[in-house]
């Protein structure tokens, strides 16, 4: 019988939570690396118990964490990890003699195929490969270096690499999220990159249509359809048809079409659900109301889902990476909040349950699909 899995990292540490195929009761475990910030927990899909944590305090810096039991027990890794003599920043080395600093890791994307790879988005803006169960980390300059570099800024949070999409069908092919600059995509496996924001648009930029500059929050793809991309948008909700060359507003009748995260039913490629909030300066849902919205026409059209999730004085926020969804049918869709809840829905999203409460504020959610 299946089991679910799911990692919630937290301002304060990390808890796994497990449940069985109904997705009814759950099993809490936790705190991990209790007092760090774990700003993305994430396990690979080649071997479902090594389970990746990035670690972090202002004070001791960056760490990053590997399990190899199912979060049972952990290793830190990375003897090319260095920390600097000024607190809160940290060096890794890029296969120079010149390391640069950056502030903490974004994003952990494991690889689809090899349990020993992993890729690391970090701030400032750039990416990091291991392909040693990550003893060693590399950095793939051809992102950092691109020519567009120079006018990228940072979002409000900071301009980090905050998500990592890997195209299941081209192994070659990937995509990464940057605030404030956009989406870029690679073709040569992360060698080379290529801007990919034609057809987005932003009050916020004096140009009508440039190169970078978007303060994109979080981008998904499906596995059965990965040409088709969905994005979260500083503000608007967005959609692109062909691996991200053309973008095209699909935001429609949502309250507000401000967020963060946005994801795609997994037994549904055209069922997508976004958690909109009032506004960039006002970061709680409208009306004090706490609404999922899912559109099962890929866009445009949007309903409320709102059946076991408060409905009056609540005002949390949900970060990028705090929403996911598992693999069983129906599909379960998973989502964590500034609060410290972290909701759950086993039948794509028509009911709602807390499955913990009063955790400290959720920075990240990932799920597990366990045979």
């Amino acid at each position: 019988m299946s089991r679910v899995r799911v990692l919630v990292g937290t301002r304060k540490g990390a808890f796994i939570l497990t449940s069985d195929a109904t997705r009814s009761t759950w099993d809490v475990q936790g705190p991990h690396f209790a007092g760090w910030e774990i700003y993305h927990m994430k396990a690979s899909p080649v071997n479902p118990d090594r389970i990746w944590a990035a670690q972090n305090t202002a004070w001791f810096g960056q760490l990053i964490q590997r399990s190899d039991d199912g979060g049972k027990t952990w290793t830190p890794v990375g003897n090319e990890f260095k920390y600097a003599t000024e607190t809160g920043t940290h060096l890794w080395y890029d296969g120079t003699q010149h390391p640069w600093e950056f502030k903490r890791v974004w994003h952990l994307e494991p690889s689809l195929t090899d349990a020993d790879t992993v890729w690391a988005g970090v701030e400032d803006a750039a990416i990091f490969k291991s392909t040693d169960a990550g003893a060693s980390w590399q950095e793939q300059t051809g992102l950092r270096t691109h020519p567009s570099g120079p006018r990228w800024q940072p979002g409000a949070g900071g301009m980090g690499v905050h998500t990592i999409v890997l195209d299941p069908t081209n192994h070659q092919r990937m995509y990464v999220a940057i605030s404030a600059a956009g989406v870029f995509r690679s073709d040569d496996g992360g060698v080379t990159w290529a801007p990919k924001n034609a057809g987005l648009t932003s009050k916020y930029l004096p140009e009508p249509a440039p190169e970078v500059g978007f303060c994109v929050h979080r981008i998904a793809l499906h596995p059965k359809r990965p040409g088709t991309l969905f994005m979260q948008l500083h503000w608007h909700v967005c959609r692109s048809d062909d691996h991200g060359d053309t973008w095209r507003k699909v935001s429609g009748n949502l309250p507000t079409d401000f967020g963060f995260p946005v994801d795609i039913n997994s037994q549904d490629p055209d069922t997508v659900y976004v958690v909109p909030i009032k506004s960039d300066s006002e970061h709680f849902p409208p009306d004090g109301k706490l609404r999922v919205y899912r559109s099962r026409t890929g866009g445009t059209e949007w309903e409320a889902l709102t059946n076991g999730l408060p409905q009056e004085n609540c005002y949390v926020n949900v970060l990028r990476d705090a929403m996911c969804v598992d693999q069983m049918n129906p599909c379960g869709v998973y989502f964590g909040t500034s609060g410290g809840q972290v909701y759950a829905s086993p039948d794509g999203g028509d009911h709602w349950q807390a499955i913990v409460r009063d955790l400290p504020a959720v920075c990240s959610v990932e799920v597990q699909t366990l045979a």
